[in-house]
C-alpha cells in the first residue's frame, strides 16, 4: 500500500483526480490537507524497541502513536519523497505514508491509520459489500454498533493507495452512503506557558498528584486558549508594597501609574524590613509570561500598584480608589481588612467604593475584590466564643467586616487543593465566590498580613498545598530566592479572582462591572465540602436551592467558563457601510533572536468607529515558525494575530479577519483614527525573513 497519486480519471463529487488524496471527507464536511513537508509516518511488521526504530537511515525517530502501531519519523523538506521510498523499500516496513496538515491551520497534523468507516445503502446485501469493498483491497473488522450497515474496514497491504484516497472513490459509489478514513489528528493541548515554575502553580492548572484532587485548580489554560490578558486592562492591586524590580513584573507597558500612598511618592517598594505582602498577591494576579519563574492569571495585562497607609481612615481609603479610578483600573484587588472584629463602613469609605465600582471604567464600573478574611468567622454574624487566650472573646459576639458586606464588592472565600473549605476561610452571606489557596489551621502561622489567631486550635490534620507566588528579590521577604511557596489565607485566593476578571474583561471590555460580577459567579464550580468544620462544627460546605453556599458563595471560580461566557457576550458588530483601506509597502527585515522585533505603522485620519477589522500580511522567512505577529491599535492595545504555529514555511501570505481570528474584536469599537502598528518578533535565532508589506482595512 502507498500514497502515490492515482493515475485514473476517476473524480467524486467536488474532488478532482488530482485532490483524490489532499481532500479529507468528514462529517459531511470537506477538509482540505497538505502534505507536511518534514515528516512522515511508518508501520512495521512488528514492534521494535526505541533503540532499533533510531537506526534506520532514512529518518529520525521522533514517537510512537502506540493505538495504530505507527512511527513518525523526521527529515529535511529535500529528502521527504526518497526517504519515504525508501521506507516502503524496507522489508520490516508494511506501510508508509506522508503526514499532512489541515489547510490554513498548519499546527494540526493528520496521520493515516489503516482503518476505513463505511456506511452502505441499508438493502445492501453482504455479496455486494463484498464486491465493492474487493476491489479496494479492503477486510472486513467489525460492524459498527449504532450505524445500521456500517462496518470497520481494514486497508490491506495489498492495496495501492492510500485510505483518504480510497475513501473518496467510494464517495462516488451509489450504493455507499458514506466513505471516511480513520485519520490520526495530534490532541491540541491548551496553552502551556514556558516560565519554569508554572508546573509548581497547581492552583492555575494541573492534572492530579499528591494533596491535589481534579477540578481544584481554576482551568486557567482553556482561557488563555481565547486571551491570556492585554494590556489595555490594568489590575490595581492596593497593598503594603511592591518589589517592582522583580523580573516577573518587567515588560514593556507591565507597569502603570505606580503610586506610595505611605511616602506620598511613586516608588511603592518595600521598606527594609517589610515581608512585602502586596508582592505575592501581585504575582498571583499579573506575573508577567517571560519564559523564567511563575506566570500570573492573567500575565498580560498591565499592573498598578498602589502601596496603603497601612491605616484605614477615610482619607485613605478615598486616595486608593479615586487613584486607582483616576489612573484608568480595571479591576481593583484588596487582600486586607480591618484589625478589628467588627468593622462597619464610613459615609465616605462606602461612596469611595461606589464611585469606583459604577463609574470607573468609563462608567462600566470597575470590579472591586476584597478578600473574605482569615478568622474562621462571619463577614456579618455572631458566633459563641469560648476559649479565646485571656478570654479576649467571650459569649456571644458579633463580626462584621464592612469591606465584606459592601454591595458593589466581590467578596472571595478560600478553598484548598483539596477542593475543600480553607480552614481560617470566614463565610456568610456576602461571599461571592471562592478561589484555590492554602489551608492551615486558624491558630497556625502563615504569610498572611491581618492574621487573626483564634482559639480552640485545629489538631486536625489539614490538607492542601500552598500557593506559589513572586517574593522579595534575594534573601528579604518571606523565603530566600525570588519565590515563596507558602503563600495562602483569603489573600492568594482574591488575586486568582482579580486575575480571571481581568481575562473577562479582555475577552470583552464592554462589560460593566455588575456583569463581570456576575459572569464570574454564574460559571463557578460548585465544588461541595461535606465534612464539618473542624473548629466550629458548621456545615455550610453545600449549596441552597438558589446554588449558594456560604462557605464557597456560588462556586470556585472557573476561568475557563468565565471567559469563554465574557467572549460569548460581545455583541454583534453593526453593518458595515464604508471601508478604509491603507497599505505599507516599505520592506523591512525583521531582525534575527530579537524580542524587539520590528514595528510598521499605517496613519489612519478617520475618526469614524471601527466596527470590522481585516490585515493582509506579506512575509518571507526562512522558518515562518520563529516568529509572533501582533496589530497595535492606535490605543495601544494588542491583539496576537499569529502564534508560533507555522513551521518550516517560507511564505506567508494570508488575511487575518474577525471571522477567522475572533480575539481581533477586542479592537472594535474604537476610533479609527491614529497609527496602527503592525508588531512582528522573531523568537529564535539562524533563520532570518522579511515583513514585504501589509494591508489594513477598516470597516467603518
Amino acid at each position: 500500500m502507498n500514497d502515490h497519486n492515482n493515475s485514473s480519471d476517476f473524480s467524486t463529487t467536488g474532488v478532482s483526480a488530482s485532490n483524490l488524496g489532499l481532500v479529507l471527507q468528514r462529517g459531511g464536511e470537506e477538509l482540505i490537507l497538505e502534505k507536511a513537508i518534514d515528516r512522515f509516518s511508518v508501520r512495521f511488521v512488528t514492534d521494535f524497541p526505541v533503540q532499533q526504530l533510531s537506526q534506520v537511515n532514512w529518518g529520525i525517530w521522533q514517537a510512537s502513536i502506540t493505538q495504530a502501531h505507527l512511527e513518525l519519523y523526521q527529515v529535511t523538506s529535500d529528502r521527504l519523497e526518497n526517504a519515504i521510498a525508501q521506507a516502503r523499500a524496507d522489508q520490516n516496513v508494511v506501510f508508509a505514508s506522508h503526514a499532512y496538515t489541515v489547510q490554513n491551520n498548519p499546527g494540526a497534523f493528520v496521520y493515516l491509520s489503516d482503518q476505513i468507516t463505511i456506511q452502505f445503502a441499508p438493502k445492501l446485501d453482504a455479496a455486494k459489500i463484498t464486491l465493492i469493498v474487493s476491489q479496494f483491497n479492503l477486510v472486513q473488522d467489525k460492524a459498527i454498533l449504532g450505524l445500521p450497515n456500517a462496518y470497520v474496514f481494514l486497508v490491506s497491504k495489498q492495496a495501492t493507495e492510500n485510505p483518504i484516497k480510497i475513501a473518496n472513490q467510494l464517495q462516488a459509489i451509489p450504493q455507499v452512503l458514506a466513505a471516511e478514513p480513520n485519520v490520526i489528528i495530534q490532541t491540541e493541548t491548551h496553552y502551556k506557558p514556558s516560565d519554569n515554575l508554572y508546573s509548581q502553580q497547581w492552583y492555575l492548572n494541573h492534572n492530579g498528584g499528591n494533596e491535589l484532587v481534579a477540578g481544584s485548580h481554576i482551568a486557567v489554560e482553556q482561557a488563555w486558549d481565547i486571551t491570556r490578558g492585554v494590556r489595555s486592562v490594568v489590575v490595581a492591586v492596593a497593598d503594603d508594597s511592591f518589589d517592582l524590580n522583580h523580573p516577573d513584573f518587567q515588560g514593556s507597558g507591565k507597569v502603570v501609574a505606580p503610586r506610595d500612598l505611605r511616602e506620598n511618592d511613586f516608588l511603592p517598594l518595600p521598606g527594609v524590613k517589610e515581608n512585602s505582602h502586596g508582592t505575592a498577591c501581585a504575582g498571583i494576579a499579573v506575573a508577567e509570561e517571560n519564559g523564567t519563574g511563575i506566570v500570573g492569571v492573567a500575565p498580560g495585562c498591565a499592573f498598578m500598584p498602589i502601596r496603603t497607609t497601612g491605616f484605614l481612615d477615610d482619607e485613605s481609603i478615598e486616595q486608593i480608589f479615586n487613584w486607582a479610578v483616576e489612573k484608568g483600573a480595571s479591576v481593583i484587588s484588596c487582600s486586607w481588612g480591618a484589625s478589628a472584629v467588627y468593622f462597619p463602613l464610613s459615609l465616605r469609605q462606602k461612596a469611595a467604593i461606589t464611585r469606583a465600582a459604577t463609574r470607573g471604567r468609563n462608567g462600566k464600573g470597575c470590579v472591586v475584590l476584597f478578600a473574605a478574611g482569615n478568622a474562621n468567622r462571619p463577614v456579618s454574624g455572631a458566633v459563641y466564643e469560648q476559649d479565646w487566650p485571656d478570654n479576649l472573646l467571650q459569649g456571644l459576639t458579633d463580626w462584621l467586616n464592612g469591606f465584606a458586606v459592601h454591595p458593589d464588592v466581590m467578596v472571595v472565600a478560600a478553598s484548598t487543593s483539596m477542593s475543600r473549605k480553607a480552614a481560617y476561610s470566614n463565610w456568610g452571606t456576602s461571599i461571592s465566590v471562592c478561589a484555590p489557596s492554602n489551608n492551615a489551621s486558624p491558630g497556625m502561622s502563615f504569610p498572611d498580613k491581618g492574621f487573626v489567631y483564634t482559639r480552640p486550635s485545629i489538631t486536625t490534620n489539614l490538607q492542601g498545598l500552598g500557593m506559589l507566588t513572586t517574593d522579595i528579590v534575594g534573601a528579604a521577604g518571606y523565603d530566600p530566592g525570588n519565590f515563596t511557596s507558602n503563600f495562602g489565607g483569603t489573600s492568594s485566593a482574591t488575586p486568582v479572582v482579580a486575575g480571571v476578571a481581568a481575562l473577562v474583561l479582555s475577552a470583552n471590555p464592554d462589560l460593566t462591572a455588575q456583569q463581570v460580577k456576575r459572569i464570574l459567579e454564574t460559571t463557578a464550580d460548585k465544588i461541595v465540602d461535606p465534612n464539618p468544620d473542624p473548629q466550629l462544627g458548621l456545615s455550610e460546605g453545600k449549596y441552597d436551592g438558589n446554588g449558594y453556599s456560604q462557605w464557597f458563595g456560588y462556586g470556585k471560580v472557573n476561568a475557563a467558563r468565565a471567559v469563554q461566557a465574557a467572549a460569548q457576550q460581545r455583541t454583534t458588530p453593526l453593518d458595515v457601510n464604508r471601508q478604509v483601506k491603507q497599505a505599507n509597502s516599505n520592506q523591512i527585515g525583521i531582525p534575527d533572536n530579537n524580542l524587539q522585533g520590528i514595528k510598521s505603522g499605517i496613519a489612519v485620519a478617520d475618526t469614524s468607529t471601527v466596527k470590522d477589522i481585516q490585515v493582509a500580511v506579506n512575509i518571507t522567512h526562512e522558518f515562518l515558525g520563529d516568529i509572533e505577529i501582533y496589530l497595535i491599535a492606535p490605543n495601544s492595545q494588542q491583539v496576537l494575530l499569529q502564534n508560533r504555529t507555522l513551521g518550516n514555511r517560507t511564505d506567508l501570505q494570508t488575511t487575518y479577519g474577525v471571522r477567522s481570528h475572533p480575539i481581533l474584536k477586542q479592537l472594535l469599537s474604537q476610533s479609527a483614527k491614529g497609527n496602527w502598528q503592525l508588531w512582528i518578533i522573531d523568537y529564535s535565532p539562524q533563520d532570518v525573513g522579511k515583513l514585504n508589506s501589509w494591508e489594513l482595512t477598516l470597516g467603518i
